[in-house]
């Protein structure tokens, strides 16, 4: 520094008056009660109608506001996440007690294999033979135990979804608490659907509470990954894996954990794959985030199809119609320019683009082959068949064909979910929600083995509980896919299926005998009378597909 500047610093330190903090205190003060005058209001913080309070929640709603697409799904997929860390354990926590057993019926098949991935009959005999093996869980096998603390601050008031909004949920009744001696057998389908998680997903970013009926617990704690064993070679198309952990919102009570990890047969091996794509046009799909999504996101996994794989495409609006006859996959160009060429406008004619898409799909279907309809749509059908029921039935009449039916919903604001999930349980098929490319390139290519080639159809799970262990249970989730006892060995009820590499899991809450939580009183002449030595056993787990 040469000595002008010197000289000036110097003339400028001297002028700098020292630090006064009481000056600076008194000063914030003065402005703080000047402001508090203009704004006519108490020195508290003034709560609108649209500020109800302030806190954590707010600025993090601000937040995801400001920021754009890509960092709003990544900071609301966080939140989810947080929220599912509190709520659900980590999977493998410590047993606080002793040792307990669960016998595990591994897998009863009810039919021979429907396509080679499946195992040989012979497979199936010696699973059977292998059959109600007692699973022993120690604390040793079970990992160390995790805990959590729920934020003090309030929520905000709710924002739902506007009043001209016609969104349809498949909602159902919470399952109730069953008393184990009165009803000791719980038995449901299996369920991979994620569309749950998607649309919730969808509400936090627009700021909005998801609807009630939107949250289907078992779709929220599927949509992730967990890492579960495989089956070996020439085992069952899938491995169950039951586990007992400490309940996080209840330190009486237990959650049971039964978690199914499919097979992955090798992607060389699988077989051809006929896709018939039936894109709804109609007037409601002219929106970014409908129609030019679903070309993009449908788009997306073309790279992931081979010369062996053919692909059709079928739209329907005021009137159905071919858009392209079966072509080889790897004819991306050809493929691409007939998705480019769809335009939104008129009705929703739902009946007969299903109509046109199974027997395009029945057309191209051979010996060994894998034939599926993947539905594209909003979801409002209104020309034809539009009840869910009606629907249900024309879909379960259809599904003897072999053809399977997955369903991709896009859009919100008149989003029909009911209709979409009995298309996709009563077709052999899934039920997916696609509001961004990020999840399209999860659906279309990272799970397209799962979402595309099965390897165990119908699906059923029943767990019979130790009424001299276990007081108390309830299901967590699964309300829609819930079954009779007696569904259980009856092939002709329809139930879920399970794609090459699909993981189930599936929550049981349990009260132990004893336990202070009980929620209801002993009966004076009830008692157990367990037609085996149960032992340590909580309960007996059966598989069925």
């Amino acid at each position: 520094m040469n000595d002008d500047l010197d000289r000036l610093k110097a003339a400028m330190d001297a002028a700098t008056p020292a630090p006064d903090a009481a000056r600076k205190a008194a000063d914030l003060a003065l402005a703080r009660k000047n402001f508090a005058a203009r704004q006519e209001s108490a020195p508290a913080r003034r709560q609108t109608s649209d500020r109800p309070e302030a806190g954590l929640f707010r600025g993090v709603k601000t937040m995801i506001m400001q920021i754009n697409a890509r960092g709003a799904l990544a900071a609301t997929t966080a939140l989810v996440a947080l929220g599912l860390v509190v709520t659900v354990p980590d999977w493998q926590m410590r047993v606080p007690d002793a040792p307990v057993q669960f016998a595990q019926e591994e897998a009863v098949a009810s039919a021979p294999s429907k396509d080679a991935a499946r195992p040989a009959p012979e497979a199936a005999q010696d699973v059977l033979a292998d059959a109600a093996r007692p699973q022993v869980l120690s604390r040793a096998a079970t990992g160390a135990q995790m805990s959590a603390e729920v934020l003090p601050a309030p929520l905000p008031e709710p924002r739902w979804m506007p009043d001209s909004d016609t969104e349809a949920f498949a909602g159902a009744e919470t399952n109730p608490l069953r008393v184990t001696v009165d009803d000791p057998v719980s038995t449901f389908s299996v369920d991979v659907d994620t569309a749950s998680y998607g649309v919730v997903r969808s509400s936090l970013r627009r700021g909005q509470m998801p609807p009630r009926d939107a949250v289907r617990v078992e779709e929220m704690v599927n949509y992730f990954p967990y890492d579960y064993a495989a089956p070996g070679d020439g085992d069952a198309p899938f491995r169950p894996t039951v586990s007992v952990m400490p309940t996080p919102w209840n330190a009486d009570t237990q959650l049971v954990r039964v978690a199914i990890q499919g097979a992955r047969p090798d992607p060389a091996e699988r077989p051809p794959l006929n896709l018939v794509f039936l894109v709804d046009t109609s007037g409601s799909m002219q929106a970014p985030d409908k129609l030019e999504l679903l070309k993009q996101s449908l788009a997306l996994m073309l790279p992931q199809l081979t010369e062996r794989d053919e692909i059709a495409i079928v739209a329907y609006a005021g009137q159905s119609g071919v858009v392209l006859e079966p072509t080889q996959a790897t004819e991306r160009g050809a493929i691409r320019g007939a998705l480019d060429s769809l335009t939104a406008g008129g009705g929703t004619a739902g009946q007969a683009g299903l109509q046109d898409a199974y027997a395009m799909a029945e057309r191209m279907a051979e010996e060994g082959e894998v034939s599926r309809v993947i539905l594209a749509t909003d979801g409002d059908f209104n020309i034809g068949l539009s009840d869910p029921d009606a629907l249900e039935d024309y879909i379960a009449g259809k599904r003897d064909s072999g053809v399977y039916l997955s369903v991709m919903g896009f859009g919100r604001g008149n989003l029909d979910d009911a209709t979409m999930q009995a298309l996709a349980q009563n077709g052999n098929g899934q039920a997916g929600y696609i509001d961004t490319l990020s999840e399209a390139q999860k659906v279309m290519v990272d799970q397209l083995s799962g979402a595309l080639y099965p390897i165990a159809d119908d699906v059923k799970v029943q767990v019979e509980f130790n009424p001299a262990r276990v007081a108390e249970y309830r299901l967590i989730g699964y309300e829609t896919r819930v079954l009779r006892r007696e569904d259980f060995a009856n092939d002709v009820v329809d139930a879920g299926d399970i794609g090459a590499g699909h993981q189930v899991t599936a929550l049981y809450e349990i009260t132990p005998v004893g336990s202070p939580a009980r929620l209801t009183e002993p009966l004076r002449y009830g008692t157990a009378e367990p037609t085996v030595e149960a032992g340590d056993e909580l309960g007996f787990l059966k598989l069925r597909y």
